[in-house]
């Protein structure tokens, strides 16, 4: 998405920046450099962290874009959480693992709350026979909400060490939920908060999505109110994008419709409303995306520790990890997965040997997602000086009133915050400016 494209309407293609280069440039022919990288040594001073998919929904969102399994039987699901505890067990014994502590764990998906609480007590059992994240300052765990039970939710706290609590709320209209496919109604969420405030989490998140099919101003003043009276520790906000494998994508494309989605101004309108509701409330800006209630309290291990390089073992269908700054992803089809692990091999399906420069441009706009950039950790990280090598560009943001630019210092106006995604292409290197993210 680029910024001339940036107020226009929300079309199929656009996305969220998450990594660089783009995921289309990782092949398969990286795949020793991967082996060589997972089973050298690691760098002793990178943070580790671990993250574990668990690909199952009740139903699929009509804007999920993720490696997702809808009606799945008990021994379906049973053969996936036996793999990927195999899986586990055959990453703890790789040489970049050694004695090092994770120092971040996240459970994603999909919906990790889709398994039992029987299953979760099982899961985690069998982790902890190969790793430990006793020690982790961040043990992150995805819900939705229509899947929690008061003992599924004490599970979580006390069998797994949970310390976020992630949950997926996006609306709180039930005929905007059921619109756009999603699997819980507002009901549960009120269910689940009980049990979740009375489980004493240190850090509750709750999940909005500015511009879902039906949004109005209206419903989307009240979805602000009500997620300001619950109170969570943090809140974040997404606007919805429109990748290519989407359900609505795929009936815009074949039925040649217009985007249901607002438009890009619309949405960032909302999230503009948004921050200065919770600001009034005493939430502080944490990123493009986030505000939190305690900025002292709340740290986000997982985000900041992955934008700044961090080592990242990924484990699960399709999940994409790094080692000692190579990148790579697991296999995305699901006998293939299961067939590699249950024949011993890891299932690892492509990568990408990122240059130095590459590393830099993918720190930088990672981390820009948080609203600012010293400019001094990246002279002593990388050797480089941020604006002077990409001084027209920031000219330009300054110029058109999206950051303010100091010697050591970038930081991002709100204006150019709500619209941090569209800015980010802008640092790619010439040839990945056009090509397909995914």
């Amino acid at each position: 998405m680029s910024s001339a494209a940036s107020e226009s309407k929300t079309e199929v293609g656009s996305y969220f920046i998450s990594n660089y280069p783009p995921y289309s440039q990782w092949k398969q022919d990286s795949l020793q450099a991967v082996e060589e990288a997972l089973h050298g040594p690691p760098v002793e001073t990178t943070p580790l962290g671990l993250y574990l998919h668990i690909p199952f929904c009740r139903k699929r969102c009509k804007f999920c874009y993720f490696k997702v399994f809808t009606d799945v039987n008990a021994a379906e699901v049973q053969r996936y959480v036996d793999a990927l505890c195999n899986e586990i067990s055959m990453v703890s014994e790789l040489a970049i693992m050694k004695d090092r502590p994770f120092r971040f764990v996240y459970f994603g998906g999909g919906t990790p709350s889709f398994l039992s609480p029987k299953q979760l007590t099982k899961l985690a059992g069998r982790l902890r026979e190969h790793i430990t994240w006793d020690g982790a300052e961040e043990v992150t765990f995805e819900c939705e909400p229509g899947t929690l039970s008061e003992t599924k939710v004490k599970t979580l706290r006390n069998e797994l060490g949970v310390t976020r609590l992630s949950l997926g709320v996006e609306n709180f209209s039930d005929a905007i939920l059921e619109e756009n496919g999603r699997a819980h109604l507002s009901k549960q969420v009120f269910n689940a908060w009980e049990w979740i405030t009375e489980a004493d989490f240190p850090n509750v998140n709750i999940d909005l999505i500015s511009g879902m099919v039906g949004e109005t101003w209206d419903n989307w003043k009240d979805n602000v109110r009500r997620a300001i009276e619950m109170s969570p520790e943090s809140v974040t906000i997404y606007q919805m994008e429109l990748p290519f494998n989407t359900v609505i994508s795929k009936d815009m494309l074949t039925n040649e419709k217009e985007s249901p989605v607002a438009d890009w101004a619309t949405k960032r309108a909302w999230v503009d409303y948004a921050f200065d509701e919770f600001h009034k409330a005493g939430y502080s800006t944490s990123s493009a995306y986030t505000v939190v209630k305690d900025p002292n309290k709340v740290n986000f291990s997982y985000r900041d520790n992955l934008f700044s390089g961090a080592d990242l073992l990924a484990t699960g269908i399709a999940s994409f990890g790094h080692a000692s700054g190579v990148h790579y992803q697991n296999l995305a089809d699901l006998e293939k997965y299961l067939g590699s692990i249950e024949s011993g091999k890891l299932p690892l399906g492509r990568g990408f040997v990122p240059t130095e420069k590459q590393r830099l441009i993918r720190e930088m706009i990672l981390l820009l997602k948080r609203g600012y950039l010293e400019v001094p950790y990246f002279e002593n990280k990388f050797g480089v000086n941020i604006i002077k090598q990409w001084q027209s560009e920031w000219d330009k943001y300054q110029e058109d009133g999206w950051a303010t630019v100091q010697a050591d210092r970038i930081e991002l106006t709100r204006y150019g915050l709500l619209r941090v995604d569209a800015m980010l292409p802008a640092f790619f290197e010439p040839e990945h400016q056009n090509v397909r993210y995914t």
